[in-house]
């Protein structure tokens, strides 16, 4: 057997392997990814019912964008509450924008930033971004530019080429023009604490 024949082989082989130990969560996602809602529902809602975090939180996603069945908040923050109480920042993030929008819930600043803080702390970038913005408009906070800065600054952390780095890198700075040399410093030092501390206690 030649070298390329016996390596054809072993990729084939490792393909029927991966293949065969892909869990019922890579099926869904699969066929979530493919559009194919119908399937990927019903394989995440038995395994959401029986307490599974992941599948819990993506059939909130189904619910809040009307995927595979008929769009509704209300069944959205139910499974994104089940999924978050289980500590699934995804979930706690997702939570946090119903809480932010009135989406299936009383519109309440204070449990967005409550469920965005939780995210944060699992170092969600995009839960910090919120958060960046929480403090910036005052909303469910007190309005607070320092914590604003250091929240956008840690999301802009995220990566050169994730849209969410430039956005709040763009954000960090419009806020920096409201504060002083000294509060920027003292921002600036926040961050470095808060990412030191692994986002815990921010």
């Amino acid at each position: 057997m030649t070298t390329l024949k016996r390596l054809l082989l072993a990729v084939s082989m490792s393909c029927l392997v991966a293949t065969a130990n892909a869990t019922p969560m890579d099926d869904a996602f699969v066929s979530h990814g493919r559009g194919d809602y119908a399937e990927a529902l019903k394989i995440f809602r038995p395994l959401a019912e029986q307490g599974n975090a992941k599948a819990q939180s993506n059939l909130g996603v189904m619910y809040n964008n009307g995927q595979g069945v008929t769009q509704d908040y209300k069944e959205a923050v139910k499974w994104y509450g089940l999924a978050a109480a289980q500590g699934d920042a995804s979930a706690q993030h997702l939570l946090g924008t119903m809480y932010d929008n009135g989406q299936g819930v009383t519109q309440d600043f204070k449990e967005a930033v409550k469920w965005y803080r939780l995210a944060a702390a699992e170092g969600v970038a995009i839960a910090q971004f919120d958060l960046g913005l929480m403090h910036a408009i005052g909303e469910g906070v007190t309005q607070d530019y320092a914590s604003a800065y250091m929240w956008f600054d840690l999301a802009s952390a995220a990566g050169h080429a994730d849209p969410l780095a430039v956005v709040g890198a763009k954000n960090r700075d419009m806020v920096a023009k409201e504060m002083t040399p000294q509060q920027i410093e003292k921002a600036q030092e926040m961050a470095r604490a808060c990412q030191a501390r692994n986002f815990k206690g921010c």
